[in-house]
């Protein structure tokens, strides 16, 4: 385990070592032994307090936050821009500085395109307690590292020449950002997984993620391809990882969005996509899913479906970074 990730800011998978995420998976994995048996941890944060603040609203990262800080002992503090004086205009510095004060860590939840991340990095530039991405614009470090503790209770901590696929799917109406299909092919890449992008074109993912992609791709041994056909992603796929995202890097015009969307309503995971990837293979979603335009029902409740165990990790995962970055010394 590292020792000296008390006050780290985890703001992207990318301001970490493999070894400290591999010191949060391998504690994560604990809490949730601890967690299944009814063991106590309620010491671990005792008398902590986290502020949650939400420029979007959820369900599983508010959750997941909240009652893992109280299974830790902590107590954690749910913030709105409207229920603060962020939204009538103070800065991130008075902000930080002030919550800094008052508890021991701030997690943050801004998708706004240019503006979600920096806003992070502005709250850590002046506060003295970690930040922490509940999701943002760039990077959904925590549904990542979820993701990956999924994966390997599946298929063991070696994944090298294993085939990741994030694929883009059609959706109706609601435009989800970008930062988990960035997240995803940052993240994997450094754990030696072969990974497929795949998604129409106007698509794309931000230059800078991709760059990271190939980088630790090549760092680690594996491979990174991007590909505008869902078939031939899917083809010999030990993950399947297929949600929508919008034509971000292209434009955010909601009208031009939607066409954009509605040219490609055939891109759905279906038993006949499965059916394409390994025996074995997994179907992946973070949630909200739209059943019926992203995945039929049948793969969502199918055997091969871990979507709640995804879901579930969220908690134990953060609870170790938590428990981690907060709970080092006092």
């Amino acid at each position: 385990m590292q020792s000296t990730l008390y006050g780290k800011d985890f703001i992207t998978t990318e301001d970490w070592s493999v070894p400290e995420l591999e010191s949060a998976l391998e504690m994560g994995a604990e809490l949730k032994r601890r967690f299944a048996m009814g063991e106590p941890h309620d010491h671990l944060l005792r008398a902590r307090t986290l502020f949650m603040l939400f420029f979007e609203e959820s369900t599983r990262t508010r959750n997941s936050f909240e009652t893992g800080m109280t299974q830790l002992g902590g107590h954690a503090i749910y913030l709105t821009p409207s229920a603060t004086q962020i939204g009538h205009g103070e800065n991130a510095k008075d902000t930080g500085r002030v919550l800094a004060r008052y508890g021991h860590g701030i997690a943050v939840r801004d998708c706004r395109t240019g503006i979600g991340q920096p806003y992070q990095y502005d709250l850590a530039k002046w506060a003295d307690i970690p930040i922490f991405s509940m999701q943002d614009d760039v990077d959904h470090p925590c549904q990542a590292m979820a993701d990956l503790m999924t994966i390997r209770e599946r298929f063991g901590n070696d994944l090298r020449g294993r085939k990741f696929v994030i694929s883009w799917t059609y959706a109706p109406k609601y435009v989800r950002p970008l930062s988990v299909p960035q997240a995803l092919i940052m993240l994997m890449t450094r754990w030696g997984m072969d990974v497929t992008l795949a998604h129409p074109k106007g698509f794309e993912m931000m230059p800078p993620t991709l760059k990271a992609a190939r980088q630790h791709a090549a760092e680690s041994g594996a491979k990174f391809e991007v590909v505008n056909d869902m078939d031939a992603a899917f083809e010999g796929a030990d993950v399947c990882y297929a949600k929508s995202w919008g034509p971000i890097t292209v434009t955010e015009e909601p009208k031009e969005v939607q066409r954009m969307v509605d040219e490609h309503k055939g891109w759905k995971c279906d038993e006949r996509r499965m059916g394409l990837a390994q025996r074995e293979a997994i179907y992946m979603h973070c949630m909200p899913i739209d059943r019926g335009y992203e995945a039929t029902d049948a793969v969502i409740d199918g055997p091969q479906s871990v979507i709640y165990d995804e879901a579930e990790n969220r908690l134990h995962i953060q609870k170790a970074l938590m428990t981690l970055t907060m709970g080092g010394r006092g």
